[in-house]
């Protein structure tokens, strides 16, 4: 039995933004790559060639079109703005750090993040992230079958495709991080039977970056 092309996803974090220091849910807000962030994007841009990228796609936010036009730009090919790769919304919880959410609503602050049903206020929930996320990265691989595709977009959709791939219950996103100007490979397949045959060949590669991430620090 044949088997369809295997499509490489390259699933980059758009660089730091206004508000990444902070670990801000900046979400749905348009907020744009800091200088140090320009100086990521380039970097991320330049260690990227070797892939042999055929598109780039990007959420249609700054953050990250910024980065994906240094990426495009690198590997000479045009930028395509795929609505569905935003970053999660947060409703009234946009631009506040997770403290503040808490303060400002802790009942619901306590079950959205526990449960992958339940959306900040006016905002959108896990299960309704990953539905248009993935909808939108399966509808980039069958458009380049065989080939490897920059998909540039935010920390909760990295997250979310990366438990897809993986065949990790949703709420496996709370154990996965993803750095500023990071990237994922992923080894993208629908099989002739409709299952997803994925193979996840890096997770949050940052060794391209002039500092080490900030997580190392961390204890």
């Amino acid at each position: 039995m044949s088997h369809p092309p295997m499509v490489r996803l390259i699933l980059a974090r758009h660089a730091e933004a206004e508000g990444t220091r902070e670990f801000r849910f900046n979400g749905s807000s348009d907020v744009a790559l800091t200088e140090h962030g320009t100086r990521q994007a380039l970097l991320l841009a330049d260690a990227l060639p070797s892939f042999g990228i055929a598109a780039v796609y990007t959420s249609p936010l700054r953050r990250a079109l910024a980065t994906a036009e240094a990426i495009a730009t690198k590997v000479r090919v045009p930028v395509q703005v795929a609505p569905d790769l935003r970053e999660q919304s947060y409703g009234s919880w946009e631009r506040l750090t997770a403290e503040e959410a808490r303060l400002r609503d802790p009942k619901r602050f306590a079950a959205w993040t526990t449960r992958t049903n339940i959306a900040p206020p006016a905002g959108e929930s896990l299960i309704m992230l990953r539905r248009r996320v993935v909808a939108s990265v399966a509808g980039i691989a069958e458009r380049h079958p065989g080939e490897t595709v920059a998909v540039v977009s935010h920390v909760g959709p990295v997250k979310v495709m990366l438990c897809a791939a993986l065949g990790l219950p949703l709420s496996g996103v709370r154990r996965i991080w993803s750095d500023p100007a990071s990237y994922c490979v992923v080894d993208w397949r629908i099989a002739d039977d409709g299952t997803q045959r994925s193979v996840v060949r890096a997770v949050n590669v940052t060794s391209h970056l002039a500092e080490p991430p900030r997580w190392l620090s961390l204890r």
